[in-house]
């Protein structure tokens, strides 16, 4: 009996001690997305979620849709379908152009997709070190399209200390899958650097979904091949300079559509990213400047598509007082795309961005951060938006947060003038969200959890309609987000979350308006968990549950009309599992990530084919 009595005081006092350990370090872990500057968490009231270098090095057997899809609030349709299929990011229930998507800070776009939404497809994961999420609008801060939410997506850079680090990965998975990926990086106090390469091929699945009983669909294969490179020196006190450049090409096949199969139909995308920031300390602040150029060509079906992007953008922040900072800067967008083809030749669009924003901090526990963005568009003229941004710590282990804020989304130059259904009478989106949150740390530390109701209400949103693009008079569009942690010990933790999202639009119809459910491939109900065990000083097991309820796609109803109908999608889960084996002092891992382990059978998209039971296995290098 004592023996046991003193086994459960040894593991309660080290439950104790890890909560203790794991709550100071999320109180402290520094981000950045939420203020543009590092910030540690629990001074800002945005709701924002880490995706640390450990997640990131135990996702070699994913791409960035599929980690993104196990997150709260975000669904990426297509994650779990042929891997070379598009992938539709719904952050919040919003439509996948409402999301800016930013790499080390610096947004990307793409003025070639539709809606201008960014292709998820062109970023591998192998040279990703870390993810910030932030959730809600974020447009005074981020510019147009940051109506749902931000994803700022940090490359790996090279270690101060380690002049020079050799590392790599190869894997082979189901699908004749083969995954690599080998870079160098390193550095000191005055010069970081990190060159790296990546490739990922596929022979995948067919795209379209095969329901005849003898499967004769042809597999539609994928390949993605990118070179990333980072550099990060000091060239005299204070002042450091981060030149940059990206490239990624991918290439693959698609189907003739929904339960249809077409052979030789081909697509490729190419992106070249360069540029450089600028970053000078000073006593009081820090200003930093940067630029980019985008470059973007894609090839779907013969059609041929071209787009050019620039972004310049400078911005300062200035500890005013001893409890007040701002933070005031400008952004001057440019984005064309070239084509002679469409409703307006090489049609070119500029957006210019003065934006402030003053931030409170401890005042007695208060938190405030408020500011507004003038925006001026060369196609659709002025527009303004705001945020305000309380939160107040009641005491150590609980928090609160209130986030009011506005949002704006131009139409994009495809919806504008591309090829298909384009209208240049578009006007541009503006929406209002509001949230409640709570986070706290309960039961000793060893329970956290962060709870949040979200309202966003849209105003002119842009929506396809049979023809093309319209504004729709009303989108509104609500949710709530719970995601508890349990720390059992420090080698042991539960991560659990619960997503509701519903939404209508209201839109003229015979003289009057209709309002219906409209959030298409989106269900109102998830639920995810994942429980981490390091077994031992060398080995880790995971294992991945979420489950996504109901939803519906769009179809055609009967002949002789035709008519567009919704049409269910049944709920289903996925269970996933990964193990990993270290050797050499960490410098060589095993890995092994097995995924869909019951072969669950299910579509994302009416008519398209999604994976059975697949797994990927390899070694990852660290030199």
């Amino acid at each position: 009996m004592n023996k046991k009595l003193l086994s459960l005081a040894a593991l309660l006092a080290a439950m104790h001690a890890h909560a203790q350990d794991s709550t100071k370090k999320q109180l402290d872990e520094v981000v950045v997305t939420a203020t543009k500057y590092e910030r540690k968490a629990f001074e800002t009231g945005k709701v924002i979620t880490v995706l640390d270098k450990t997640i990131l090095d135990r996702s070699h057997g994913k791409d960035l849709a599929q980690l993104l899809t196990e997150q709260a609030g975000i669904v990426v349709n297509g994650a779990t379908s042929n891997p070379g299929k598009d992938k539709s990011i719904f952050f919040r229930g919003a439509a996948s152009n409402n999301t800016v998507i930013l790499i080390n800070g610096i947004p990307l776009s793409d003025p070639t997709g539709l809606g201008a939404a960014f292709d998820l497809r062109l970023i591998p994961i192998d040279q990703i070190e870390r993810i910030e999420i932030l959730k809600g609008a974020q447009s005074t801060l981020y510019g147009s399209n940051a109506v749902a939410g931000v994803i700022n997506i940090i490359t790996r850079k090279g270690t101060p200390g380690k002049p020079a680090e050799l590392y790599g990965s190869y894997a082979m998975g189901s699908y004749n899958t083969i995954k690599a990926d080998a870079g160098l990086g390193g550095g000191n106090d005055k010069l970081r650097y990190n060159v790296g390469f990546s490739h990922l091929e596929t022979r995948g699945i067919s795209d379209a979904l095969d329901t005849a009983a003898v499967k004769t669909f042809d597999k539609d294969g994928f390949m993605q091949k990118s070179v990333n490179v980072n550099i990060d020196g000091e060239v005299i006190n204070n002042l450091r300079v981060k030149p940059f450049f990206r490239y990624t090409a991918i290439i693959g096949n698609l189907d003739g559509g929904s339960f249809i199969d077409k052979k030789n139909i081909g697509y490729e995308s190419k992106l070249i990213s360069a540029g450089t920031q600028v970053n000078y300390k000073f006593n009081k602040g820090q200003v930093t400047a940067q630029y980019q150029y985008d470059d973007l060509d894609r090839i779907a079906d013969g059609a041929v598509f071209k787009g050019r992007t620039q972004l310049a953008e400078a911005f300062a922040q200035y500890d005013l007082f001893k409890h007040v900072q701002v933070l005031l800067g400008s952004d001057v967008r440019v984005q064309q795309l070239l084509d002679t083809n469409i409703l307006k030749k090489n049609p070119l669009v500029t957006m210019a961005s003065p934006y402030l924003a003053v931030f409170l901090k401890d005042l007695n526990g208060l938190y405030l951060e408020a500011g507004g963005r003038f925006n001026h568009n060369s196609v659709f003229g002025n527009n303004f938006t705001y945020s305000f941004n309380p939160s107040y710590l009641i005491n150590k282990d609980v928090k609160v947060f209130a986030n009011i804020a506005s949002a704006y989304r131009a139409p994009s130059l495809t919806e504008l003038y591309g090829l298909y259904g384009p209208n240049p009478d578009l006007k541009p989106e503006k929406s209002y969200t509001w949230e409640l949150g709570a986070q706290a740390s309960l039961i000793n530390n060893i329970l956290e959890t962060r709870v949040v109701y979200f309202n966003r209400r849209g105003k002119d949103v842009i929506n396809w309609f049979g023809a093309g693009y319209v504004n729709v008079e009303e989108q509104k569009d609500q949710g709530l987000e719970v995601e508890p942690t349990i720390n059992i010990t420090k080698d042991l933790n539960i991560k659990l979350y619960y997503s509701y999202v519903d939404g209508k639009v209201t839109t003229p119809k015979n003289g009057k308006d209709t309002t219906y459910h409209n959030l298409v491939r989106r269900p109102k109900h998830s639920f995810g968990a994942t429980i981490g065990y390091q077994v031992t000083k060398n080995l880790f097991v995971s294992t991945n549950v979420y489950t996504y309820g109901k939803r519906y796609d769009l179809g055609f109803g009967p002949p002789p009309d035709f008519l567009t109908v919704q049409i269910p999608l049944a709920s289903y889960t996925m269970w996933n599992a990964y193990a990993e084996y270290k050797l050499l002092k960490n410098r060589i891992r095993i890995f092994a990530d097995l995924k869909n382990i019951t072969n669950a059978k299910y579509q994302e998209v009416l008519g398209y084919s999604t994976m059975g039971t697949n797994i990927t296995a390899g070694l990852a290098v660290r030199l």
